[in-house]
């Protein structure tokens, strides 16, 4: 089955040519010119992956980013004008998975897609785990349910990737590009702020003590480590 997707965008003819092309590569296309027309798609069709503007009539695209994640880990990749770094931050941090400044070409676009729907869906290889529990943290990898000595723990679907990738490495030394390329994609390697950021997100979350973490480790000048009971 096609995936779905719904794009939000007052740019008419930019709406009609996206729609044309995600067609034509096998995509289902929804389309809403107004954040508040975006909103009512997306609570209706319940689509695969969102193309959301920033700069919307009405209710503007962080706005709509904010209530989508308020209900729902669907895939977010914004489309926007805006180039700046603080702007970019602002959308991963609302909870975008992925951030393409305009102008762009449609084979970036596409492969972006992509790469965003794979990363929303992994399937788990038959190497992997489908629960870890070390009486302490109990992370399951199909559920997404997170538990910290018996207390549920929320996480963003950016933050438990994050984590499952580290618990699904316990041991290792994974370096900030690893961490990027994984979570982020590959477009974010050189990002390592990112990185910082969502390590301190988790372990406030996770950590008796946050700034002296026992779960997750830093490995100064590479990267970070799950450790080991």
């Amino acid at each position: 089955m096609a995936h779905k997707i719904l794009i939000v965008d007052d740019d008419r003819d930019l709406l009609m040519l996206l729609r044309s092309s995600l067609q034509r590569v096998g995509f289902s296309i929804l389309t809403a010119e107004t954040g508040q027309e975006g909103l009512r798609q997306f609570y209706n069709e319940r689509p695969d992956l969102i193309l959301l503007d920033i700069a919307l009539p009405g209710v503007d695209g962080w706005k709509v980013c904010g209530r989508v994640r308020e209900v729902s880990e669907v895939p977010i990749l914004v489309l926007t004008a805006r180039s700046e770094t603080g702007d970019r931050i602002r959308g991963l941090d609302l909870g975008a998975d992925d951030y393409l400044t305009k102008p762009f070409e449609l084979r970036e676009l596409i492969a972006r897609i992509r790469a965003v729907l794979r990363r929303a869906n992994p399937q788990l290889s038959q190497d992997k785990i489908a629960v870890f529990d070390d009486g302490e943290l109990h992370v399951d990898f199909e559920s997404h349910d997170v538990f910290v000595r018996d207390r549920r723990v929320h996480l963003t679907r950016r933050e438990f990737r994050l984590l499952a990738f580290l618990v699904q490495n316990s041991g290792r030394v994974l370096t900030h590009q690893q961490l990027l390329g994984q979570v982020w994609g590959p477009e974010f390697v050189d990002e390592v702020g990112y990185v910082k950021l969502y390590i301190r997100y988790l372990r406030t979350k996770l950590e008796e003590d946050p700034s002296r973490p026992r779960l997750i480790l830093t490995e100064r000048g590479t990267g970070y480590r799950f450790a080991r009971k």
